[in-house]
Formats: C-alpha cells, structure tokens, sequence
C-alpha cells in the first residue's frame, strides 16, 4: 500500500504548484483523503480535506481561497492545487487516506491510516 506524493518544489511567493497523490496497493476510492504540511521546527498540520464522494471539502483558515483539494478516483489520485503562494507556506506536504468513509471528513491527522513520504514546497520571498 503505498501513497505517492508528487509536484513540489521551489516557486517564488505569488506563484503556482499543483501537488499530485497517486494511491496503489489498494483502492482509496472510498476514502477520505487529506493533505498535511509540516514546516521546519513546527507540528505537522492540516490542510485540506475531502471526502470519499467529493462532496465535503474543508480547509486550514491560513489556506482559504488559496488552495483547492479535488480528487479523480478514477485514477486513484488527489490533488492540492495552490495558488498566490506565500513564503510562510513552505513546508513538506503529505498526503493520507481515512479508511473511515464519513461525510464530513477528519482534519485530525491520527484519524488517517496511511501516508505518503511528502514532498517539500519552498516558496521563496
């Protein structure tokens, strides 16, 4: 089981990426999904959350209308895409699985059972 994380790198504030989370090993398409971000010296933290249909998605106040999480089950793939980048969101961004298929999806990271290695996101002033 293994979740794939792809797409970061080094972007200057005000700029664009789109992080990538492959799923394999097994189907995620009934799970919530969600992306963290640790920054050096700091807590990981929540980001984004969707849940297995789509139709619940929740953000990090720091996030909101910066950042879209989208997810194409077809594919097994979640997606972060970010927009107007700020020096203070560079961090490592993972991705994780919930097997639990609720609703309204978990912003709490012990809630999720499988993780990604991340991938770093720097974002020079």
């Amino acid at each position: 089981v293994q979740l794939q994380a792809s797409g970061g790198g080094l972007v200057q504030a005000g700029g664009s990426l789109r992080l990538s989370c492959a799923g394999s090993g097994r189907t995620f398409r009934w799970d919530n999904m969600g992306w963290f971000r640790q920054a050096p010296g700091k807590e990981r933290e929540f980001v984004a959350v969707i849940n297995w249909s789509s139709s619940s998605t929740y953000y990090a106040d720091s996030v909101k209308g910066r950042f879209a999480i989208s997810r194409d089950n077809a594919k097994s793939t979640v997606y972060l895409q970010m927009i107007s980048l700020k020096p203070e969101d560079t961090a490592v961004y993972y991705c994780a699985a919930d097997r639990d298929n609720t609703e309204v999806p978990s912003t709490t990271l012990h809630e999720y059972d499988y993780w990604g290695q991340g991938t770093q996101v720097t974002v020079s002033s």
